[in-house]
């Protein structure tokens, strides 16, 4: 017997503005779904996703749940009012058994339960939100960007916790080896409409491709037919008394046709120029030491950059990356050690916090306003690498519409935001690039374009990034921050990193990332094994680590002697999860030992 779906929409209609988002929509999500939510930024997948928790509600058409079903919104901008630390908002749903729940979230996401809402960054407020989620456990969870402020390690526990739930999910995100890994379906949604398609993100793209092709050779067709009708209407009348009113009525009827397909929106028109070459030699860095207070960030580092070089720099938040940015372009002073930086440098630089932003003024003074770009005398127009452009014209090259010109920065998306600081940044000549976490909020048609600018662009590239695929595709030496001050040097991207550390419990599973040369998956480096084989390999050890450490955490609470006693709810529940998880690590253990043997042949 069928099951019934979790979550029904039927013929939802929405309109923004005078703006229609979605028009008689209807959309299924089945229990164990694992969908990912796909669309370029401003489609509506964010709005769709609120109408699918309950959060927005649509103009017209209905919502159904099936009876009993919990659904969970990790929330982007969460309300800690009333709360005195992260961990009690995300406990705020729970039994009091079920706290230890979020202390497990918490060490695998890499924040403070104890810290109160009004010290923590905005990242550490997101990470509650996602441990809050997860924790209850609904039976369907919707996940908007929940990789955004993640370092490597919690994305990897993040997406063990994920392939090991029978939840049903919803995913939007831009990390590509993330949908990867996890999703079995795709919804897209473009201009209005939301396709669904039985098959994981591998193989959106062409899918989307596919459609595009046909959609535009049904364009081509009805445009040659409107021609052939208008010069029937035109150049037969001549012969003929009166016109033939159904064929007159006819191409009218196929004009309003093509008045009303909705247009594709274009690509950005993001173009960076190479100022003139630096020197050969764009930094060299020799036994530096950095600590701030008694906590070392380098420890005898020691490092040379060379022109053209793209640099990728990896390890967890707060281990010092932005830090070691900062000692190579000047921005910072070495405790110890040489550093030695080359000449001719022209840096611009994509800054996480967009802090050059200026939230309060508008997009079109946030451009004028920059003392690179204005134009003496000149109020609408901006310098764009040499040559004046009129401010408007210059923000639709990146998707911006002349409305939004005047808009104030703070009502921008995350994704919007990013693309007013890539065409700050680009609109100068620079011979050194560096991108602190450009990634984020990024649609993947921008991240493409991002990566085919940066494969021709001629000077040096610092790239900060947990983005695995983007490292991929970039990177030609990945500077990995182990802890304690270390940080080694590996000769290409995230997957080559692990591939010459065949020793180390990889934090996180090794993606099917394309290469730039050939666009095609690397094979797979353990032989005997198949390439999702060979990953899964890769993957176990941290899970098979995580799993040890929270049935050591559960044994800890259920040595209390007094616990049943106190509390037997508290203490059954742990029984349960701490069986649950032993079961989980014999199961882990043996599908390690199963894929070692086969890899050994």
């Amino acid at each position: 017997m069928a099951q019934a779906p979790l979550l029904q929409l039927s013929n939802i209609s929405l309109t923004f503005g005078g703006n229609p988002v979605f028009d008689a929509l209807d959309l299924v999500i089945q229990p164990g779904d694992r969908v990912a939510l796909v669309g370029r930024n401003g489609s509506g997948k964010s709005t769709l996703m609120k109408v699918m928790a309950g959060l927005v509600e649509a103009d017209q058409g209905a919502r159904s749940l099936s009876p009993g079903t919990t659904v969970g919104y990790m929330e982007q901008d969460p309300d800690f009012a009333g709360f005195a630390t992260l961990g009690e908002f995300a406990a705020q749903n729970l039994d009091p058994s079920e706290a230890y729940r979020i202390e497990m979230a918490a060490e695998g996401l890499d924040f403070d339960p104890a810290l109160s809402p009004e010290r923590a960054s905005g990242g550490e407020r997101r990470r509650a939100a996602l441990a809050k989620l997860l924790a209850e456990a609904p039976e369907l969870m919707l996940l908007d960007e929940p990789t955004n402020h993640l370092d490597i390690n919690a994305i990897g526990w993040l997406e063990a916790r994920l392939r090991e739930t029978r939840a049903a999910f919803v995913l939007i995100s831009h990390d590509r080896a993330f949908l990867r890994a996890l999703t079995r379906a795709t919804l897209w949604v473009d201009r209005g409409q939301v396709r669904r398609r039985e098959s994981g993100f591998d193989g959106f793209e062409e899918w989307r491709d596919t459609i595009w092709a046909a959609e535009d050779d049904a364009r081509h067709k009805l445009n040659r037919k409107i021609k052939a009708e208008a010069r029937w209407a035109v150049e037969g009348i001549s012969a003929r008394r009166k016109r033939n009113q159904g064929r007159v009525r006819a191409l009218a009827a196929l004009r309003a046709e093509r008045a009303g397909q909705i247009k594709r929106q274009g690509t950005a028109a993001m173009a960076l120029e190479t100022a003139p070459p630096s020197g050969k030699l764009v930094a060299e860095l020799e036994h530096v030491s950095k600590s701030f207070g008694d906590r070392p960030i380098l420890r005898d580092f020691s490092l040379r950059v060379m022109r053209g070089e793209r640099v990728a720099f990896v390890g967890p938040n707060g281990a010092g990356k932005t830090t070691l940015l900062k000692l190579i372009t000047g921005q910072m002073e070495a405790d110890s050690g040489t550093i030695r930086r080359g000449t001719n440098l022209e840096m611009a630089v994509f800054d996480q916090t967009r802090a050059q932003l200026d939230p309060n003024a508008s997009l079109w003074e946030n451009l004028t306003g920059d003392p690179l770009m204005r134009v003496s005398g000149q109020a609408d127009q901006v310098m764009v690498r040499g040559t004046p452009k009129h401010v408007v014209g210059y923000l639709k090259e990146f998707l911006f519409d002349e409305a939004q010109a005047r808009a104030p920065v703070r009502s921008l998306s995350g994704g919007e935001k990013a693309r007013l600081l890539l065409a700050r940044i680009m609109a100068q000549p620079a011979n050194l690039l560096v991108l602190d976490e450009p990634t984020n909020d990024l649609d993947v048609e921008t991240l493409d374009l991002l990566q085919d600018i940066l494969g021709e662009f001629d000077g040096t590239v610092l790239l900060v990034s947990h983005d695995r695929d983007f490292i991929d595709r970039i990177a030609s030496t990945t500077l990995v921050f182990e802890g304690e001050g270390r940080v080694t040097a590996y000769a290409g991207g995230w997957s080559d990193y692990l591939a010459q550390r065949p020793d180390v419990k990889a934090p996180v599973e090794k993606t099917a990332a394309a290469t730039p040369a050939k666009g095609k998956p690397k094979a797979a480096a353990k032989s005997g094994l198949s390439f999702t084989e060979s990953h899964r390999l890769e993957a176990l050890p941290a899970e098979i680590a995580r799993l040890e450490a929270e049935i050591a955490k559960l044994a800890d609470l259920l040595s209390d002697a007094e616990l049943f006693t106190r509390e037997p709810v508290k203490f059954r529940k742990a029984t349960e999860a701490l069986a649950a998880r032993q079961e989980a690590l014999e199961a882990a253990e043996e599908e390690w030992l199963t894929l070692a043997e086969k890899a050994e042949g």
